[in-house]
């Protein structure tokens, strides 16, 4: 008795294909991984990992260090002073930067009435190889450049005995 590996194909249709083995589990992996939910969760995905992380969740900093300070510049385009918050702690400078707007829609003709309350907060923390005097802290912004002046500490020499 011979055994054939192939299946006998379809009279009727001379030009479908011979199936082998595993060929319709090949087909409904397929299947699966096109369809649209997982498609488009797999798409979602991909894009973050294109884009990790929103373009507000940070914003650009730059640490200089002149020998006598350092200075630490933020740019902030758009934002208010009083949107600009500094906290000092050790040798740790956090800048947060949060805009609260409340948007409100009114359509007097339809009688629909939307409130939206949006909240974006972005901080960044930079560290320094010192603690922080925080009165000598200078700190100015114009033009949507946050520039933060920390004058370095000078440790103490210790002579070293024989």
């Amino acid at each position: 008795m011979i055994m054939s590996s192939k299946l006998p194909s379809d009279k009727n249709n001379p030009k479908k294909p011979i199936p082998e083995p595993f060929r319709e589990l090949v087909k409904s992996m397929n299947d699966f991984f096109t369809e649209k939910p997982v498609r488009g969760f797999l798409q979602s995905i991909d894009d973050f990992f294109k884009t990790p992380f929103p373009v507000t969740a940070g914003f650009p900093v730059e640490t200089v260090e002149t020998g006598k300070e350092y200075i630490i510049s933020a740019e902030l385009p758009g934002i208010k002073r009083e949107q600009i918050q500094l906290n000092i702690t050790g040798n740790y400078i956090t800048i947060s930067v949060e805009n609260n707007e409340l948007e409100t829609v009114e359509n007097d003709q339809s009688q629909v009435y939307r409130r939206k309350f949006v909240r974006q907060h972005s901080s960044r923390t930079i560290s320094l190889p010192h603690a922080i005097n925080e009165k000598m802290v200078k700190a100015s912004y114009r033009d949507g450049l946050l520039q933060i002046r920390i004058p370095q500490e000078k440790g103490k020499i210790i002579e070293i005995e024989e």
